[in-house]
């Protein structure tokens, strides 16, 4: 996941000793906010002329027009409008502007505003804070929007910003965000090299739960034993996309779970007897599970003791009750 630093959040030194610090941390984006100022186009003047770090602009304005020719003008990689500020919502770029688009939205904002702009922009950037407060903390409904938005364009990348610091940016990053926006944490920190290390490769203090960011049921491949059959199974590994799907009792506890080895398996030992093939003989009954109540850190724990990679997990609530999944497909073992 890239990192875009917020330079006017560094409060203590002016643009250019930012940008040297920035320049030898190796961010990825240089986040820069525009409240409805064309001046800032000075600012991008200075970054672009002391370093090579692609500009990430957030502009929030009533009248988007008043950009257009300094976007004509300006190479800028990204640019982000923000939805709710718009008095018109038909935004006519420039054909000259050859960056990245997003449309940014804030949390209490439905994700189906960005149908409009589906066909010319690239990203959406959720506000998980309040836009212009700084050191907010990340509001936790976010994760399911995020979730809905990539099932509902998975061409499209997500960005995110506010109240990421390590264990947010951990839980991102296996979400399959393509980019953080990151201040305070960056810049309130000893060291900016050590904090952009725990944004892209540690965790450290939790502060939010499993349940909190995993898949819920409605979201998860479940089948429930009266339905179970192969076709059925088959159907929701396939439609699940995760490799498993959770087999439930009628009061949703957990029976087990059923994964592509599992059914590999099963129809290796009945290929010359099809006839004698059970499906519920697939089941794992004893499957890794984790709590709904855990920390991220205890999470962590978790599957550090495993000794084989762990792609997936079952969550389940102190009743045994089947109440979601969790899925590190977009890390690599390297960083759990």
């Amino acid at each position: 996941m890239k990192i875009s630093a917020s330079i006017y959040s560094d409060k203590l030194n002016n643009i250019e000793t930012t940008i040297a610090a920035l320049n030898d941390s190796h961010v990825d984006l240089i986040h820069v906010d525009c409240n409805d100022d064309l001046n800032v186009f000075a600012d991008i003047e200075k970054i672009q002329q002391n370093s090579d770090i692609p500009v990430d602009l957030h502009i929030i304005t009533t009248k988007a027009d008043r950009f257009y020719p300094a976007l004509e003008s300006f190479d800028i990689e990204y640019v982000t409008f923000q939805y709710e500020d718009l008095e018109d919502k038909n935004l006519n770029i420039p054909k000259e502007f050859t960056g990245q688009l997003g449309l940014a939205i804030t949390t209490n904002t439905p994700i189906s505003v960005f149908d409009a702009y589906a066909e010319e922009f690239d990203f959406i950037l959720f506000m998980a804070t309040v836009p212009g407060q700084s050191g907010g903390k990340f509001d936790k409904s976010n994760f399911r929007r995020i979730r809905q938005f990539q099932q509902k364009y998975p061409n499209k990348k997500v960005h995110v910003d506010g109240g990421v610091n390590a264990e947010v940016s951990f839980i991102l990053r296996n979400m399959g965000v393509y980019a953080s926006v990151s201040g305070s944490y960056l810049f309130n920190s000893a060291n900016i090299n050590t904090a952009l290390l725990n944004l892209k490769l540690n965790e450290i203090d939790s502060g939010f739960l499993v349940q909190d960011f995993m898949r819920d049921l409605t979201e998860s491949p479940i089948i429930y034993e009266a339905d179970l059959g192969l076709k059925a199974v088959l159907t929701s590994i396939g439609s699940g996309k995760l490799g498993f799907t959770m087999v439930l009792a009628a009061d949703d506890s957990l029976v087990g779970i059923i994964g592509n080895a599992d059914l590999r398996n099963g129809l290796l030992a009945n290929l010359d007897h099809p006839s004698d093939l059970n499906v519920t003989d697939m089941i794992n009954k004893t499957p890794l599970v984790i709590w709904d109540h855990y920390s991220v850190y205890q999470m962590l724990r978790f599957i550090k003791k495993e000794t084989r990679p762990v792609l997936y997990l079952p969550v389940v609530d102190k009743n045994n009750k089947a109440v979601g999944t969790v899925n590190f497909m977009n890390l690599i073992k390297g960083e759990i």
